[in-house]
């Protein structure tokens, strides 16, 4: 099944008991608000679905996994309620994560920004390939990668957070976020990559459900305030991007 259009393609196909979600856009695979609403929706369908064990998430392509939010989305935010709607998309995707029953394996085949990073935080296991470099640029247009702080700290501590946020500008490799936590392997090309995908997820979806879906609930415990937290973090952020900072931030870059 799948919903395609002009903000944004977002596509699940079931084989056996693994389900693959894969999401895209023109614009290096970033997120405008409904594909995020999308994308919630979806994982909350899944979690339900006696029929699978196992979800993967990917992006289209083999280049970008993800450029985060929607710079069109973002620039034309003019109030708050606008600011902490458009933000929440981020929220209710972590949270939809957080709560699916079903383990997230994520593919992460190119270079990730900003919420992308977060999407990444949020699978329970990811395979990335040697290309697969991140960057939290949040900071340098003038607001903070807020929403997304409570998955990248759960993986990969404060102190690899606080280095990945004040570098804004800085890509760090595959193999710097592998050592940190968020990457679980990391391979020389898709190819071996997605060899390895194969047969890890076939492995997973042969194991007990039950036993998949109770383990997961431990890894996430203590996470439940984040119904709360990653709105209030959304709230906070649509302010910032109505700053004058990151107004002419935001134009600066457009031109």
């Amino acid at each position: 099944m799948g919903i395609k259009r002009e903000n944004g393609s977002l596509y699940t196909k079931i084989e056996g008991k693994v389900a693959h979600v894969e999401f895209g856009h023109p614009a290096g695979n970033s997120f405008v608000a409904e594909l995020l609403d999308r994308l919630a929706n979806t994982f909350h369908n899944l979690s339900e679905n006696p029929n699978i064990s196992v979800v993967v998430l990917k992006s289209e392509g083999d280049r970008v996994f993800c450029g985060g939010a929607s710079f069109n989305e973002l620039t034309a935010i003019t109030n708050l309620e606008e600011g902490k709607l458009f933000f929440s998309g981020f929220a209710h995707v972590i949270n939809a994560m957080r709560t699916c029953k079903k383990p997230i394996i994520g593919r992460v085949q190119g270079k990730t920004v900003g919420g992308g990073v977060g999407l990444a935080a949020a699978c329970d296991y990811v395979f990335a390939s040697v290309n697969a470099s991140i960057r939290l640029s949040e900071i340098s247009i003038g607001i903070a990668p807020l929403v997304i702080g409570p998955a990248l700290e759960r993986k990969m501590g404060k102190a690899a957070v606080s280095e990945l946020s004040f570098s804004p500008t800085e890509w760090k490799n595959a193999y710097w976020a592998n050592e940190k936590g968020l990457f679980s392997k990391v391979f020389d090309t898709i190819e071996e990559m997605d060899k390895e995908l194969d047969f890890s997820v076939s492995q997973l979806a042969g194991y007990n459900p039950k036993a998949l879906q109770e383990w997961k609930k431990v890894l996430w415990e203590g996470t439940s305030h984040w119904n709360d937290l990653l709105l209030e973090r959304a709230a906070i952020t649509g302010k910032l991007v109505l700053s004058e900072f990151t107004k002419n931030a935001l134009s600066k870059f457009k031109k």
